[in-house]
């Protein structure tokens, strides 16, 4: 299965995730965001840090949680890679997980997007039927 589809909106950049649990689509709209910004496979996993984010809303806690990534890339030059979810509960909803990657190197890592933040225009996170996704659109 495709982890993630690219979605095009005018003047912005969207994904579609794909996982067989909420907790893989959260960690895959994490991937695809962070595939908007640079090619992955340049990107070492050299680096842990830990993130926790909550919300009232299960759309609000994917908002929350691809914000406070791109928080970490903004201010830590922060390029993740590999992730790994340690504690997910839908209410309340909260998440908490551990992200392995590097500082964004400009002389090694391509710079494709800059991604603003995470959005609440068009988002949905839903089950349709055996596969959770979830729409994201990002300001660019």
């Amino acid at each position: 299965m495709k982890i993630f589809d690219i979605i095009d909106i005018s003047g912005d950049v969207g994904i579609r995730a794909f996982g067989k649990s909420i907790e893989e689509v959260f960690k895959n709209s994490a991937i695809g965001m962070y595939s908007l910004i640079t090619d992955l496979e340049g990107v070492k996993a050299d680096k842990n840090i830990s993130i926790s984010v909550e919300s009232n809303s299960l759309e609000g806690l994917l908002v929350s949680w691809l914000n406070e990534l791109v928080f970490q890339f903004d201010t830590y030059n922060f390029i993740g890679k590999d992730i790994t979810i340690s504690a997910f509960s839908i209410q309340p909803s909260a998440l908490k997980a551990e992200i392995r990657g590097e500082e964004f190197d400009t002389e090694r890592h391509e710079r494709k997007l800059l991604i603003k933040a995470a959005t609440y225009h068009r988002l949905k996170v839903e089950k349709a039927g055996d596969v959770w996704q979830a729409d994201i659109i990002f300001d660019i």
